[in-house]
């Protein structure tokens, strides 16, 4: 048997349309109190226990002592212990500056005076001015 395409012919009635159909599933989820928990239950004992130990503490007083003495660099004191007690000697370095003169040099300076003779031929300006005024009239006169 032999199966030929369907032309598209005007003896024939159109095609049927056949739908398909598809299942599909929806899940969910939520939660449901069954009423069944847990409990727990814990109960705290408290017993006595006495403690009876010795403690030690250290207390230390500072005093400060003003010394202000000027010691050469190699006889800078180091911290010692005079008894129970422990001196730490407080060390600052100060400039001690000195001033002293030193002649450096001398300047010697000497006055002579002289005398002599300068002639020179210069031009010089000199200005001069005349007035003229005139009286109430109109006349002019000179002075």
């Amino acid at each position: 048997m032999s199966i030929e395409p369907l032309q598209p012919n005007q003896d024939q009635p159109e095609p049927i349309a056949v739908p398909v159909y598809q299942e599909e599933a929806w899940v969910d989820k939520r939660i449901v109190d069954t009423g069944r928990g847990v409990r727990i239950h814990k109960t705290v004992a408290e017993l006595p226990c006495r403690i009876d130990e010795r403690l030690l503490r250290d207390e230390v007083d500072v005093t400060h002592v003003p010394v202000d003495r000027i010691v050469a660099l190699d006889q800078a004191p180091a911290t010692r212990y005079e008894g129970d007690t422990l001196v730490v000697p407080i060390l600052e370095e100060v400039l001690v500056v000195e001033r002293r003169l030193r002649i450096k040099e001398e300047l010697r300076i000497t006055r002579t005076r002289r005398e002599e003779h300068h002639a020179e031929t210069v031009l010089l300006k000199s200005e001069q001015v005349s007035v003229e005024r005139f009286d109430e009239h109109g006349d002019p006169s000179s002075t």
